[in-house]
């Protein structure tokens, strides 16, 4: 993974109402862990949120560097993690974690698909990818930008594990080997028609029960007619 440069300045005041005037000025209050105790920071949102673009996963491998050190000190990190007005989608916050060229570290990388599934050209099926990043253990110089995954062989109902997958050299995966990574589910579409059977039936029926009820209405009014005859036979008798 190639590294980046960011430049981050140190600050004293810290609490929600400092750093909502920070991100109106334009900066994003960020933490640096992995030292003595945690630094609180400011970074350039534009800078953080052009790194990522279009990159794959949410672990960043970059150098920091201090905004006014006359030293040049510089110092190996990862972007830990970013958070994200849901609204407005603007970057809040930054958790920055220091490491050490030689010590392993544990981070999530991207699973990337690769090649078209037999379930999908032959058997009109579709890919389901269950997970989307992996958990590894790797030198901080050796996190990959992402691990393939070969489907092209998953057919209908066939799963593709963790245990199948090929790891980078010096890199560990972590997740359990038996986690579902991709499978081939069959179309929704053939499900459609049996669905709307049993709707046509129940439509048709309240149809024909209406058609009795003028014939129920017919059969009824002679037998009314008859006995309102009745009484005028019997007062000609008398």
């Amino acid at each position: 993974m190639d590294m980046q440069e960011l430049t981050i300045k140190r600050r004293e005041a810290t609490g929600k109402a400092v750093a909502k005037r920070l991100r109106r000025a334009g900066e994003v209050p960020a933490i640096l862990y992995g030292g003595a105790k945690p630094e609180p920071v400011l970074v350039d949102p534009k800078a953080v949120l052009k790194m990522i673009h279009g990159r794959e996963g949410t672990t960043r491998l970059l150098t920091l560097k201090f905004d006014g050190d006359a030293g040049g000190g510089k110092r190996m990190a990862i972007i830990r993690d970013l958070q994200f007005d849901p609204v407005t989608e603007h970057l809040l916050h930054v958790d920055l974690q220091e490491v050490s060229a030689d010590r392993t570290i544990t981070v999530r990388v991207a699973v990337r698909p690769v090649g078209e599934p037999a379930g999908v050209k032959d058997q009109k099926g579709i890919l389901n990818i269950v997970v989307h990043e992996l958990e590894v253990s790797c030198l901080p110089t050796a996190i990959p930008e992402r691990i393939d995954a070969d489907v092209s062989a998953l057919m209908i109902g066939h799963v593709l594990t963790v245990a199948q997958l090929q790891a980078p050299e010096g890199v560990r995966i972590l997740t359990p080997p038996g986690q579902a990574v991709a499978t081939v589910v069959p179309p929704m579409a053939e499900e459609a028609p049996a669905a709307a059977a049993p709707a046509a039936a129940v439509v048709t029926e309240p149809e024909v029960l209406t058609e009795r009820k003028p014939k129920e209405d017919e059969a009824a009014a002679p037998e009314e007619g008859k006995k309102a005859k009745k009484p005028e036979k019997a007062e000609k008798e008398k």
